[in-house]
């Protein structure tokens, strides 16, 4: 999709027709597209902000790269003789421009870049939907872009943030999680709304350059994993001085003093900080993109494992927008079976509405049953598949085997390291549907736990996958020992 400059950018036609048009240049959106050019269809993009989406800019890589330093150097604290060799805190401003280096600085040009050399059409401004496979793009100049899709209408638009309604919440400034990935300066105190992995992870980077940090969630502290892996994130999140607050009911927030916010708790305390950051869950953003005028739901839209939308032969969503796993890397596994689905389609492979086959290239199935998902506080929590209250909700005759993660590896790895392992088998089947581990750098294990689940590796079989001597990943010689092979 070329301009006569030979520019892969389109500049205010009034009219383009393509083979898809993709509203949202994020992670998700990329892949979609990639997927959709390499299978030899023309692709467009449609994206008003920067190219490569909240992931790139102010969520997954930036809160990592706030994160690493700290786990580093408490790593390197944690070893008798790099102990001693340690002296010092973080250098905030290294870390901070560490993390603006991982965010291009906010400037999306070398994305740009890769959409251009993919051969990918780019369209700077907000698309909408005006009818089937039609989507009106506005400038910021004013003037407008009817694009028509041969074959399909992919929405890739990403979530946006769910502020509670929280009394006083519109009468303070507040930080989201933009605001808190982004930010320059290292409030003296912060009080963290929210118990999620946002709210547990950036708690944790600030507290270690230097902010006296509050966690108040409703409920317990990532809830949503098995109790010993998130108490040992917890204690962790104490060591670093984090005020975690857990089953606690935030009333009101109101102006404070010097600029700063007062929280109200339910048992009548009031707590003052700098800053106050929001992170209590995100939603599918679907406002504002025609859906009603179609007789669609701009709440939520229901959707098969290629992304195909109820009711409909020609729009796909995909990512957060499709709101089944808020996740970029599944967003992005998504993406990738659509843009096959689409092409399939096209060639007349797969049927117009009918749904792919399991496992085949253009079905998103692992979202069912294979979710990888890191927590990277320190120590990490990793997790995939499910848990075992999980598996039997679903029907499954599930057992669970767990132990302290304390092998070779582990001694070796730090001193008084602490961690836990979890299985959780489908005894009918003799395979694992679950797996979670917690414990420093225990990321690096679930990638093996995902290919068993993924692949339903027989234990019997898993067994003689022998793990090398000495390290952490002994871990599941132990678990299939103690679980009885």
């Amino acid at each position: 999709m070329t301009d006569q400059s030979g520019s892969t950018e389109v500049q205010h036609p009034q009219r383009l027709e393509t083979d898809v048009v993709i509203l949202g240049g994020g992670a998700v959106g990329e892949n979609a597209a990639g997927r959709v050019v390499h299978s030899g269809l023309e692709a467009v993009l449609v994206e008003s902000a920067l190219i490569g989406g909240e992931c790139s800019y102010w969520a997954c890589m930036p809160s990592k790269a706030l994160l690493r330093p700290g786990t580093a150097l408490h790593a390197a604290q944690s070893v008798a003789g790099s102990r001693e060799a340690v002296t010092g805190a973080l250098d905030v401003p290294a870390v901070l421009e560490r993390r603006d280096s991982f965010t291009s600085h906010w400037n999306d040009s070398g994305q740009e870049e890769w959409v251009r050399t993919t051969g990918i059409g780019l369209v700077r401004g907000r698309g909408r939907l005006i009818g089937p496979r039609e989507v009106r793009v506005e400038y910021d100049d004013g003037g407008s872009l009817t694009i028509s899709a041969r074959h399909a209408v992919v929405l890739a638009t990403g979530s946006v943030p769910t502020p509670p309604p929280l009394k006083g919440l519109d009468t303070v400034e507040y930080w989201g999680t933009r605001e808190a990935t982004s930010s320059h300066e290292v409030p003296e105190r912060l009080i963290v709304l929210g118990g999620g992995v946002s709210g547990t992870e950036l708690s944790q980077a600030w507290a270690r350059l230097g902010s006296k940090v509050t966690l108040v969630a409703r409920h317990n502290v990532l809830d949503m994993y098995p109790e010993p892996a998130r108490e040992l994130v917890k204690a962790g999140l104490a060591e670093d001085g984090v005020d975690v607050r857990t089953f606690t009911q935030s009333d009101f927030v109101r102006p404070g003093a010097d600029g700063g916010v007062e929280m109200g708790l339910g048992d009548g305390s009031v707590l003052a900080a700098d800053r106050l950051l929001v992170s209590t869950g995100r939603a599918p953003a679907l406002t504002d993109l025609g859906l009603e005028d179609l007789g669609l739901d701009a709440v939520r839209l229901d959707s098969d494992d290629s992304g195909l939308v109820d009711g409909t032969d020609w729009l796909y969503v995909v990512g957060d927008a499709a709101g089944k796993v808020l996740l970029t890397h599944q967003g992005k596994y998504e993406a990738r079976a659509t843009g096959a689905a689409i092409a399939a389609r096209a060639r007349g492979e797969l049927s117009g509405t009918g749904a792919p086959a399991p496992w085949s290239r253009e079905a998103s199935t692992a979202n069912h049953v294979a979710v990888p998902q890191v927590v990277f506080t320190d120590p990490e929590l990793a997790m995939v598949g499910r848990t075992l209250e999980q598996a039997r909700a679903d029907g499954i005759n599930a057992s669970e085997t767990s132990l302290e993660l304390s092998v070779a590896g582990s001694s070796l790895h730090s001193d008084d390291y602490r961690g836990w392992a979890q299985m959780v088998v489908d005894e009918d089947r003799g395979v694992l549907v679950g797996m979670t581990f917690a414990g420093p750098d225990v990321s690096e294990l679930l990638h093996s736990a995902t290919i068993a689940i993924t692949g339903e590796v027989p234990l019997d079989r898993l067994w003689h996958a022998v793990p090398s001597y000495p390290t952490i990943s002994e871990i599941w010689l132990r678990l299939l020992e103690k679980y009885g092979l």
